[in-house]
């Protein structure tokens, strides 16, 4: 009996050890995406999403029903889960819109927003054999309890509440780019549409996405960085194994390692002239001796992307004309870079990118070449004063060891 008690006591101090330095040893209801509980060294208490707290996403929701126009409804549908085959599907990613609003990140829900409803969920229905097949999801007890919502349904309720909701609402709007036909089959929804009720919502959510808080700001910096890490390394390894799908993966494993959930899109990669095609995906060539290679690519961190270009030899080491252009865009890179600052439009800072281009390019290569030839001349001149030195000194041993060759055969010493 006491040994019993002993390991037992044993077993509960372990468990307190392991709870305080490590995880819970308490069971934590999986709702099928990261949570405070389930997720301790990725989320802090309070957060929905990783760096995200509840209360930005319901200042979000508030923020959007102020816009609309009175009397009006808001539907968000998540994306779709699409399939590789039969059975397996592709990795999800969640429609910005539903992810910004709501902070879930799973497929097969739609989100209902109003003033006077406020946040209403139609969650999915989990069958035994869906949960076999792809786990937990979130349902209607996490779209309250998790997401905060006003009002949480299963899917299965939509057609009768929300035809109900269309009804009584002035206008309705929704995403047409990713509409679902949950909602979309409606018959309230069809009447709303033909009588001109239905207009879409992206111009509301894109105005409010237009503006990111401190929370954003730092998930956008992070992600930022690891793109960077990523193509740092890549550009190092690239010397040995010049090799656009070689790039393309090494880019990915780098930025995976570091916590990105996934690339922003399909890394382009183009060697030589590849990298003049704008979208190139391939990414199946060898890079040939002297060519350039460039890497456009981002990585994707909670939901916030980053994207990056840039162009290196990765031989090592640029040819002369190629030095030239290059220096020529770095600069106006660096220009375009200093009217980065409020006040300033995309439309502004692309046109006058172009402007500083065009009317810089012959003066700056003319400035270049001029600069790359007294350097030239400077370095010939040094390494004629190195060469004449260095002769003189060669010239003056030989005469030495001669001379001391010469008072050898004599048997004369010194």
């Amino acid at each position: 009996m006491q040994v019993l008690a002993r390991n037992l006591a044993q077993r509960v101090s372990r468990s307190q050890v392991i709870s305080r330095y490590a995880y819970s040893t308490q069971r934590v209801k999986d709702i099928g995406q990261p949570t405070p509980a389930s997720h301790p060294h990725l989320m802090a208490e309070g957060e929905v999403t990783p760096g995200i707290r509840i209360e930005e996403y319901i200042g979000r929701r508030k923020k959007l029903a102020e816009l609309l126009p009175q009397n009006s409804l808001a539907i968000v549908s998540s994306a779709p889960m699409k399939m590789m085959t039969d059975v397996v599907p592709y990795t999800f990613r969640q429609e910005a819109d539903y992810l910004y609003l709501t902070g879930c990140q799973q497929p097969g829900g739609v989100a209902v927003l109003s003033s006077e409803h406020g946040l209403c969920m139609f969650m999915p229905e989990s069958t035994p054999n869906d949960i076999a097949w792809q786990g937990e999801v979130a349902g209607v007890d996490a779209a309250s309890k998790v997401f905060k919502a006003e009002q949480a349904y299963s899917i299965s309720k939509l057609p009768e509440i929300l035809s109900d909701m269309i009804r009584s609402s002035s206008k309705v709007f929704h995403n047409d780019q990713t509409a679902s036909q949950k909602y979309t089959n409606l018959d309230e929804f069809k009447k709303s549409a033909s009588l001109g009720k239905v207009k879409s919502l992206s111009s509301f959510t894109h105005e409010l996405r237009l503006i990111k808080s401190p929370a954003e700001l730092k998930l956008m910096r992070e992600s930022a960085s690891i793109a960077c890490q990523g193509l740092l390394k890549t550009m190092l390894h690239s010397k040995g194994y010049p090799d656009e799908g070689i790039l393309a993966a090494k880019v990915e494993y780098e930025c995976r390692i570091r916590g990105a959930q996934r690339m922003a899109f399909n890394p382009v990669v183009g060697g030589g002239s590849n990298a003049s095609v704008i979208h190139y995906s391939r990414n199946d060539q060898r890079i040939k001796d002297g060519d350039l290679v460039l890497l456009d690519m981002g990585c994707e961190l909670h939901g916030y992307v980053s994207d990056l270009t840039r162009t290196w030899p990765p031989c090592g080491k640029f040819s002369s004309l190629q030095e030239e252009l290059y220096d020529l865009i770095l600069e106006t890179n660096k220009e375009s870079i200093k009217l980065c600052k409020p006040g300033t439009t995309i439309r502004q800072l692309n046109t006058y990118s172009f402007i500083i281009d065009s009317g810089a390019s012959e003066a700056n290569l003319d400035r270049k070449r001029a600069a790359k030839a007294a350097a030239d001349r400077k370095r010939a001149a040094d390494k004629k004063k190195k060469d004449k030195k260095f002769n003189a000194a060669v010239k003056e041993r030989k005469k030495n060891t001669l001379y001391e060759k010469t008072l050898r055969m004599l048997g004369i010493k010194k």
